[in-house]
């Protein structure tokens, strides 16, 4: 097992396309024996309960689960701000019975956390708040049941933005899964700053670079560990002075070669003395 100090050090299964075999290989080559485990493939599967008996047999440990949804477009800003997470009516009732189950794998693997993007938050409208609000709850109050927290990723939203909806709501099975490349991505405020305003809620962490747009309204671009904007030393360095105590989950959802950008990614890590 490798830590980056006393953070475990892991990887996002859907990083390696939920490819089991490469997720192996990669444990393998790097020691790494911790994973962000999604759930999705599980889901209405033939062969859902074959791949959660594999996971109970590796020897991985899994940080978190993490659930997405089928009806999500990530082509433009637009496109997921009108389609992302549980904020589309006409699939709220399938992705409430998605988030249902996937809390109930979480339960059966014994995991603390379930992680996934909620929705564009919009102060601006009363009635698409008021409507998060109460899915959040519903969701919160499943997830207390079987002592699960969810974890709402950052980077749609501003920090200041999240860390007010998260006063308002004030749930125990609400926190932050902290992706430091998504503030960039977005175009959503530095990660440096909106870790020291989201640190009561961080519990997750992933490890991810982006450079920002030079085009307002567009996608940034996501890049290797080290080389966007995100500041990686300073960004340790941060998690250290909010006393984090989770993991750092590798993601990598971009480039030609994953594998050898996640490996670099892990010798950065492992190397980090701050």
């Amino acid at each position: 097992m490798i830590k980056c100090n006393d953070w475990h050090i892991g990887v996002c299964t859907w990083s390696l396309g939920n490819n089991f075999d490469k997720v192996r290989t990669l444990t393998d080559q790097t020691q790494l024996s911790h994973i962000h485990f999604a759930v999705s493939p599980i889901l209405n599967t033939s062969d859902g309960q074959s791949l959660l008996k594999r996971i109970r047999q590796e020897s991985w440990t899994v940080t978190a689960t993490m659930i997405n949804f089928p009806q999500e477009d990530y082509s433009s800003l637009e496109s997921i701000k009108v389609t992302g997470g549980i904020v589309p009516d006409q699939y709220w009732d399938q992705n409430r019975k998605r988030v249902f189950d996937a809390i109930d794998i979480t339960a059966q693997l014994n995991v603390k956390y379930l992680s996934l993007h909620f929705g564009f938050l919009d102060p601006a409208d009363s009635n698409s708040a008021a409507k998060l609000t109460d899915r959040c709850k519903m969701l919160a109050d499943k997830a207390a049941e079987k002592n699960i927290q969810l974890l709402m990723e950052t980077g749609q939203e501003t920090a200041d933005e999240l860390r007010h909806f998260l006063q308002q709501l004030n749930h125990p099975a609400l926190a932050v899964n902290f992706d430091p490349a998504n503030m960039i991505l977005y175009d959503k405020g530095s990660p440096i700053e909106a870790v020291q305003t989201l640190a009561p809620w961080i519990k997750h962490i992933h490890i991810k670079d982006a450079l920002r747009t030079q085009t307002p309204g567009t996608w940034g671009l996501e890049v290797p560990w080290g080389t966007g904007q995100v500041g990686g030393t300073e960004f340790l360095k941060a998690l250290k002075q909010i006393e984090y105590e989770g993991a750092l989950a590798i993601e990598r959802e971009a480039g030609d070669d994953r594998l050898g950008d996640i490996k670099t990614a892990v010798e950065a890590l492992i190397d980090f003395a701050g």
